[in-house]
């Protein structure tokens, strides 16, 4: 399973850090249908984000598994463009998303960037449940869902069901509970149904999973100034260091981690 000497912070660090191209290609996506809800993607600071951590979860999966080739299940895809840009890197990706007719679902919104990839999403019928078999996966990815779900406890413990034992579970963009962003947020927009705090640790604990790295991104409030495609990046790190190294990373908009299914 997982390779010894295996240095999951370091392998943060140096992915959050690196430099990746932007995606032309999703703005021309985007460009075309003029689809304004998909706009944030267009920003070079969001879309930087979204490359980092999906390369960051492909390689610390390549590093796991110690293989190039796993299945990765993008549970509560959306707008799809987590899907795309993993199915960009020729990753085996099964992209799902509760049916229902609102703008945070992929059946709710037009999705540009699925007709375009030719994603099929499955529809979840269920607030919880999954369609899919026991240990199908060996990457589950919640970019930015937990905090939505109807019962975060029973939604982990689905989700470890079809998770294959030593599997990874990577959860992105989870709300923090001290953020004054989020906590704005929450009273402007009641955007989120749960903000989170250390405790989504003894969570997953109870769920049978395992931590193998968890931390805090995105404090400072600086993504929507128009930087050029370098300065943001200065910026971007400096965020970073800041999560990693200062108590100020207990004010950040997210909490983050990687898990996997216990034995």
């Amino acid at each position: 399973m997982a390779v010894e000497n295996f240095d999951a912070k370091k392998l943060r660090r140096d992915y959050f850090s690196k430099y990746f191209p932007y995606d032309e290609e999703l703005k021309k996506i985007i460009d075309a249908k003029q689809q304004r809800s998909h706009d944030f993607l267009i920003n070079p600071v969001v879309q930087n984000i979204h490359i980092y951590l999906v390369e960051y979860l492909l390689a610390f999966s390549c590093k796991w598994f110690n293989k190039n080739r796993f299945s990765v299940l993008d549970w509560g895809c959306g707008k799809c463009q987590v899907s795309y840009l993993l199915k960009k890197r020729n990753v085996n990706v099964i992209s799902c998303d509760i049916e229902r007719e609102h703008d945070d679902s992929a059946f709710g919104q037009d999705t540009p960037i699925a007709d375009f990839a030719n994603i099929d999403v499955t529809p979840l019928k269920h607030e919880y449940l999954l369609p899919f078999a026991d240990e199908t996966f060996d990457v589950v990815l919640s970019f930015g869902v937990l905090e939505h779900v109807s019962n975060d406890r029973q939604s982990l413990i689905e989700i470890n069901r079809i998770l294959k034992t030593g599997g990874l579970f990577f959860c992105f963009w989870l709300p923090c509970k001290y953020s004054p962003r989020q906590k704005l947020e929450q009273l402007k927009t009641h955007y989120h149904d749960k903000l989170y705090n250390g405790k989504i640790k003894r969570l997953l604990e109870k769920t049978n999973y395992n931590i193998l790295d968890y931390w805090y991104r995105d404090l400072l409030p600086f993504r929507r100034i128009p930087f050029g495609r370098k300065k943001f990046r200065i910026m971007e790190n400096f965020d970073n260091w800041l999560c990693r190294n200062t108590l100020l990373r207990y004010f950040a908009s997210n909490i983050e981690f990687v898990a996997n299914k216990k034995g």
